[in-house]
């Protein structure tokens, strides 16, 4: 490893795999088609186009895993749970989503009667059962187990996943179940609930346990032919998976509960938008990522991503993992545009998606989109399209827009396209908003993926935010969030626990056990991380928990005990606005993490103009449609710009994977990192 200092990440999306290299402070980017069938190979095909052979670390986030689920191109895994409650994965949690309460049709996606992601001859229920307190009301049958797995070993199942009830005070029937999968079915994947997910609340930790065993067989393959691809490239590094709050682990780490690695990309954007927020004093941001199918929006807060403590892959199909908390809106490059039966012209949430793609790829698709409009108006470069490895042809784009079945004339169709494709955006960043209680005048938007520049600085007309940032490699910015994360393990357990001094005991002890074990999987880096606790807690009596409050380091006594309640009651009034010091506290999960420092990517500043130089435009455009007259824009280029360097709009700046619209009475300024900060102009004054 001596030498090695380089650093990689990379993105593996649904239709692009992005790869950035930071070697000596210099980034570089390289954006390959996804192959789908074997993805890995994509992430191949990029790594030896950069330095591979001097990075001391490669950094991995991937979407595989999520759209295997969605499409249901997944192995054939086997459920196991205690007798009686097989049918737990069909019935979630009871709750249609709000646009459904009202359709008599709706199905639940992963449901018996849809797309089952167990189907139920698969799930077999085992005679046994542990009481709430972990003791044995009715001990394991093993004949009748070891029947049930040979009937799922006929089936050719793959994979097997075990929930019994209450196991995660006790786990030993669980354990011994995976023994005898071992006995009866072979060398299969496994996974316990009470090792992937020890939390009460039995279907979370049914359907978490669920997707580990499918992970560990699209992930286990993928992540042995990646290292050995890797190696075969000169890679001789670490390699790191990200999970889906973007906090790395080591690949046998994460292989070990891959549950945690199913949705990881995005969450890269937030972490990469939090370390850029630090390096230039901007702790509040809205992170917008647009991309070709959707927006993903997530909020950064005093410089700390919200992170939720479980999340939906579907609507109901649940993972208990630590995950940043990230809104995805139907409006992207793709999104189609359409007449609905009120004549009405309408902008997503459908999107053209790769293939065909909008209709100026001029692969078969025949309807416009966000991208068709952008290319109509003038803001794309038809022959500079994906850093000139795509041409775009704006003959089809007319096309497409003057098939729509409507009265308005062509003017009128893109102008309304593009005001509708930014409200929709809008929308989705308001809903964020709300829901966090964040005052957007104290925000900066930092706009990102593809799409992200080109259309997110016109929302300053609409929205009352301090600015628009447009980082460095806005089209891969995800990428770079894999260079400015840390290696992070975590660790949980529920145990109810009234919080009173007689307490302290049990709750030292399980805080003792998650650290002995964590200690155990950080081998030489145990004495250099620093061990941070806290719980989730719930007044007594109460369905939901107020999660990550602080708990004091050292041993937890009756002091310590005291403590965590007046925490809890700080945390309850901060959230809900009401504090209730009257009422017990009750501990429910206690968590348990574990930092490990790593080098993250340094933006390296802008360089200053020399005295009497002053930037010129490389050209001028004619931008049409946004008003009733043609717009004249100046046309920069990002590698021409310099430190403190400003832009008035209407202009266009034009970098190889991303392209920023500055739009009439705005002004754009660059900073200490290189980023483009977009203001209203009169705010410059």
């Amino acid at each position: 490893m001596s030498g090695r200092k380089g650093m990689i990440g990379v993105d593996v999306g649904g239709t692009f795999t992005d790869i950035v290299s930071i070697e000596d402070g210099r980034i570089e980017t390289v954006k390959v088609a996804t192959n789908v069938a074997e993805s890995y190979q994509g992430v191949l095909e990029g790594a030896a186009e950069v330095a591979i052979g001097s990075a001391a670390v490669f950094n991995h986030a991937s979407t595989h895993g999520l759209n295997a689920i969605i499409t249901r191109r997944i192995p054939k895994i086997a459920f196991l749970t205690t007798e009686g409650h097989r049918d737990i994965l069909d019935m979630a949690r009871a709750q249609r989503p709000p646009e459904a309460n009202t359709d008599p049709r709706w199905r639940r996606s992963f449901g018996d009667v849809t797309a089952p992601v167990v189907p139920r001859y698969l799930r077999r229920g085992i005679l046994e059962r542990l009481g709430a307190d972990g003791s044995v009301v009715i001990p394991l049958d093993e004949d009748q187990a070891r029947a049930e797995l040979r009937v799922l070993a006929r089936c050719g199942v793959e994979g097997v996943a075990i929930c019994l009830l209450n196991s995660y005070v006790d786990g030993r029937h669980e354990q011994r179940l995976r023994e005898l999968v071992r006995e009866e079915i072979g060398e299969v994947a496994c996974s316990i609930s009470s090792e992937v997910s020890p939390l009460a609340r039995e279907y979370p930790r049914a359907s978490t346990t669920v997707v580990d065993v499918l992970m560990k067989n699209i992930y286990g393959p993928y992540a042995r032919k990646l290292e050995s691809g890797l190696a075969d490239l000169g890679f001789g590094g670490d390699l790191n998976f990200a999970d889906c709050a973007a906090m790395l682990a080591p690949v046998e780490v994460a292989m070990e509960r891959p549950s945690r690695i199913v949705f990881s990309g995005p969450a890269a954007g937030t972490v990469a938008c939090a370390h850029l927020g630090a390096m230039i004093d901007e702790p509040n941001l809205l992170c917008t990522d647009i991309g070709g199918t959707s927006s993903d929006i997530s909020v950064v807060t005093a410089g700390n991503p919200f992170v939720n403590t479980t999340f939906e892959l579907e609507h109901d199909l649940l993972v208990n993992t630590l995950s940043n908390e990230i809104i995805s809106v139907g409006a992207g490059g793709g999104s189609i545009i359409s007449i609905n039966p009120a004549g009405e012209l309408k902008v997503g949430p459908e999107s053209a998606g790769a293939d065909p793609g909008p209709a100026c790829y001029g692969r078969g698709g025949t309807e416009p989109t966000t991208t068709d409009t952008f290319l109509m108006i003038g803001i794309l470069d038809a022959e500079r399209f994906a850093a000139g490895r795509a041409k775009l042809d704006p003959a089809l784009a007319k096309a497409a827009f003057e098939r729509l079945d409507t009265q308005a004339s062509l003017a009128e169709r893109v102008r309304f396209a593009y005001k509708m494709a930014l409200n929709n955006v809008a929308e989705g960043i308001y809903d964020v908003v709300v829901k966090n209680g964040v005052d957007p005048r104290d925000y900066s938007m930092v706009a990102f993926g593809a799409a992200g520049p080109m259309m997110l600085p016109a929302l300053l007309d609409v929205m009352h935010l301090k600015s628009v940032i447009v980082p460095p490699h806005p089209g891969l910015f995800s990428a770079l969030g894999l260079v400015s994360a840390d290696q992070v393990h975590a660790d949980s357990r529920t145990a109810y626990t009234v919080l009173t001094p007689d307490a302290a005991d049990e709750i030292d002890s399980v805080y003792s056990e998650m650290e002995t074990a964590m200690r155990k999987s950080l081998g030489d880096d145990a004495d250099r991380v620093k061990f941070v606790r806290s719980f989730d807690g719930q007044l007594m009596g109460q369905v939901w928990e107020t999660p990550f409050v602080e708990v004091p380091s050292g041993r937890i006594t009756a002091e310590a005990i005291e403590q965590m309640i007046a925490t809890f009651h700080d945390r309850y009034e901060l959230r809900s606005g009401n504090r209730f010091e009257g009422m017990p506290v009750q501990g429910v999960t206690y968590r348990l993490t574990a930092v490990v420092p790593t080098a993250k990517v340094e933006y390296l500043p802008p360089p200053r103009r020399a005295g009497g130089d002053v930037l010129r435009p490389v050209g001028s455009i004619t931008l049409r449609y946004l008003e009733e007259q043609d717009v004249e824009a100046a046309e920069y280029e990002r590698a021409d710009l310099a430190l403190d360097d400003v832009i008035t709009g209407p202009a266009v700046i034009r970098e190889p994977l991303s392209t920023t619209f500055v739009a009439p009475g705005q002004t754009a300024r660059v900073g200490s990192v290189g980023e483009i900060v977009i203001t209203r102009a009169a705010k410059e004054n």
